[in-house]
Parts: C-alpha cells; sequence; structure tokens
C-alpha cells in the first residue's frame, strides 16, 4: 500500500518538547521531562492475581512533515490526535512528548531524528508520512527497545515495527452525500476534485470512487472531475487546480485530498462550496465549506501508547497492523456546516449507521439511492453491479465489497462518473 505525504517543506528541522495544540515552550525536550532509558517500561500483562497491571509512564516521539504548529490539514490532525491519545492515558504532552517537525521524506533526516528522539529516551515513536517508510524500518533493528509505529505504510516486523491507517474512504462517501445534496440544490451536476494524486496510488483513487459514489446516491448525474496536482501538498498547485475546476468546469462544489485548507479557500473567494480534508475547514472557508472527511487519530495513537505503556514486548499482538474505520471512531465527517441542505444530515445518519453495523460498505454491488424531503428522507439499497467509468464490472450485482487488499493497494480504476481533466 502506497500511501501519504512528500511535502518537502525543509532540510532543516527543529526539536522541541509540546507544550499544547497551539505550539511549544521553546524549552528543549531534554529539560522537560526526567530522563527514561528506552525499554524501561516494559512489564507483565497480567498482574499475578490476573487483573490488569498498573501502566507506566513513557516518552512519546513524534517525526511531522510539516509544522506542529498548522492550523489546520495533515499535520496538524496528527499532532491533536497525538495529543489528545496521550491525554486520554494519562500522559502529559508538556513533558511526555518530543517532537521533531518540518522533517523532509528523506532517509538520512529522518535517521537524525529518529536518532535525536531515541536518545532522548523516546519509547514509542511515531512517523507520519509514507516517505519515513525505509528509514524506520532500518532504525527498528538497530533499536529493538523502541517502538516504531509508521502512518499509512505498509512495512513491518513481528517485534516493534507496524503501520496504522484507516477506512478514509468511508467518511468521504458520506461528504460526498453533502457534496451530491448541494448539486442538486443548485441544479448543477459539476462536482470538482483536488487531487494530490489520481490512479496511481489506490488511496486516492479509493477516496475519489467513494466522495463520487456519495455524491451519486443522492444526484444520480452528478459528474465528478479530477484535477490531479501530482504531490502530496503544494499550496499554490492546489489553488490553481481549484481555480480550473470552478472557472473551466464549472464546478459548483470542490472536494479534496491534500494537505492545505486551499481548495476550499478558493472556493469561497468564488462563491461555490467544498468539502474539506484532514480538519474541520469552516474557519477557513466560512461561506463554502459543507464537510470534511476527518481523521479522529486518538482512537489510533490512545491504544497505541497504552499498549505500549502495559507491555511493549506483545505491542504486535495487542495493536498489530492497524486498519480501523467509522466503526471504530477512527474515520468520520466534520460537524455539517450551515451551508449544507436540509436533506443532508439525515441521509449521512443512514448510510453512517449501515456502515458501523457493518450491514453494508461503499465498494459493494449494493448501491444506496436517497429520496424524499428533510425530516423523511428514505435510502433503497439497490442490486446493482460496481463498474469502472469505462463500463467494466468490478463487482457483480448484489455482490460484497472487494477486499480490503484492493482499496488499500491496488484500486487502480475510477468508477462511473469520475473523469480526470488533466
Amino acid at each position: 500500500m502506497r500511501k501519504l505525504v512528500s511535502l518537502v517543506l525543509t532540510a532543516a528541522f527543529a526539536v522541541t518538547s509540546c507544550l499544547s495544540l497551539a505550539g511549544c515552550s521553546g524549552q528543549t525536550a531534554a529539560t522537560t521531562a526526567a530522563t527514561t532509558k528506552a525499554g524501561e517500561t516494559s512489564q507483565e500483562s497480567k498482574t499475578p492475581d490476573g487483573s490488569e497491571p498498573a501502566v507506566a509512564n513513557i516518552k512519546v516521539g513524534a517525526i511531522y512533515i510539516n509544522s506542529q504548529n498548522d492550523t489546520a490539514g495533515y499535520t496538524y490532525a496528527h499532532h491533536k490526535g497525538i495529543t489528545e491519545g496521550m491525554k486520554q492515558v494519562g500522559l502529559d504532552p508538556s513533558k511526555d512528548l518530543y517532537i521533531v517537525d518540518n522533517v523532509p521524506e528523506d532517509d538520512e533526516k529522518v535517521k537524525q531524528a529518529i536518532d535525536q528522539l531515541a536518545g532522548d529516551g523516546c519509547n514509542i515513536i511515531f512517523g507520519i508520512s509514507f516517505g519515513y517508510i525505509n528509514a524506520m524500518k532500518e532504525k527498528a533493528d538497530e533499536y529493538p527497545d523502541i517502538i516504531f509505529s509508521h502512518a499509512t505504510g505498509y512495512l513491518s516486523n513481528d517485534k516493534n515495527f507496524n503501520n496504522y491507517f484507516g477506512r478514509i474512504y468511508q467518511a468521504r462517501y458520506l461528504s460526498g452525500i453533502a457534496a451530491g445534496y448541494k448539486s442538486l440544490a443548485l441544479k448543477n451536476d459539476n462536482i470538482g476534485y483536488v487531487s494530490a494524486w489520481g490512479v496511481e496510488y489506490a488511496e486516492t483513487c479509493s477516496g475519489i470512487n467513494a466522495f463520487a459514489m456519495g455524491a451519486r446516491s443522492v444526484n444520480p448525474n452528478a459528474k465528478v472531475h479530477v484535477y490531479e496536482i501530482s504531490t502530496w501538498g503544494d499550496q499554490e498547485k492546489e489553488r490553481q487546480a481549484a481555480q480550473v475546476l470552478i472557472d473551466t468546469y464549472k464546478c459548483c462544489v470542490i472536494g479534496q485530498h491534500c494537505d492545505s485548507a486551499q481548495p476550499q479557500i478558493v472556493a469561497n473567494e468564488k462563491g461555490v462550496f467544498g468539502c474539506g480534508y484532514n480538519s474541520d475547514m469552516t474557519k477557513e472557508a466560512p461561506k463554502a465549506h459543507l464537510t470534511a472527511a476527518v481523521w479522529n487519530w486518538s482512537a489510533y495513537y490512545a491504544t497505541a501508547m497504552k499498549a505500549a505503556m502495559t507491555d511493549k514486548s506483545t505491542f504486535m499482538q495487542t495493536v498489530g497492523n492497524y486498519y480501523q474505520g467509522i466503526a471504530a471512531g477512527l474515520v468520520d465527517i466534520s460537524e455539517l456546516s450551515g451551508n449544507c441542505e436540509p436533506e443532508t444530515a439525515e441521509a449521512i445518519k443512514i448510510a453512517k449507521d449501515l456502515m458501523v453495523s457493518g450491514k453494508w460498505d461503499v465498494f459493494s454491488g449494493v448501491k444506496l439511492a436517497f429520496s424524499g424531503a428533510a425530516g423523511a428522507v428514505k435510502v433503497e439499497q439497490k442490486n446493482d453491479a460496481l463498474k469502472d467509468n469505462k463500463g467494466e464490472e468490478k463487482v457483480a450485482a448484489g455482490g460484497a465489497s472487494v477486499g480490503d487488499d484492493v482499496i488499500q493497494g491496488s484500486m487502480n480504476y475510477y468508477v462511473d462518473g469520475v473523469t480526470q481533466v488533466n
């Protein structure tokens, strides 16, 4: 599975100890927490009487692609999740969290960051960018007493190195419902989507497809125009792509899979609407934003840190390679803004309840079709083959969803209604 983030911000980076979601104290890690050697906190998984053992404090390390002080987007969502997760398990981010941020996807830079965090005594190190994968794998062997946890990747070992990601396509489907209702209200079937990549990566491809399927569950005539910027994050390219989708393709809603809020800001400037990603972007685009597909990363981070605090030797057995979705609270959508159409909340609740129950998922041979006015929204579940935009059948009518291996690693086709414009 190929995953997130190749944005290079700088070749220089700083290590700080984080005080809060908003920023840091300026003190170095060494002055804000007592020194603890990596590996000292391992405990038995059960006490002699069979009860759960008391957990021990640990030091948490984090390597970020962007700044810990970001106020929206990818790194912001991870930083928020780590600090919230720490609080849930009784750790103090101002004392127990060590950050190296603005680290480019360069193996040597990542290794330097890991060495620094290991020197600070961190017991678990999170790396949030896909391009950190090889350096983390190598360092996991070098530091067997430290747990290495890598977001969005596919490599792991059976001792101290795992990967974690989630079913963000489920949240994208829900946000697509909001986009579909808005397109109906505006009598404009054209919906735009600014994407880092297209069919080259299963992550972006599955997200685009799910968003389109959500929109078409409401507006069967919806057309999703994808503009690929060929980088995980470039604010100027994100702006330009959104402008082209609005000006040239007359898109009335702009979805996105890229790091910043620029597509939503452009939508706000041009008087159209949008669905963001990673965080609620209503603040950045108050007149435009409908909702965003978001990560509640604390659901994973709390799980991982609790396991490390209890018995790091069983981490790979108790946590392992983590892939969860809406049912586990890992992914969701942000609160619907007042820009949404009145039917939106009801339809989203119906679809979400079906996902949580496990009775239905997005990429199956059963399609949802919503109808009815606000207060009386209904859904029909139609046995209908999942086809790509060339008419080739991928899942037979009534068939079960494609496998996780396809969604995570090999989906390389657009579904009906999706067109790439560049």
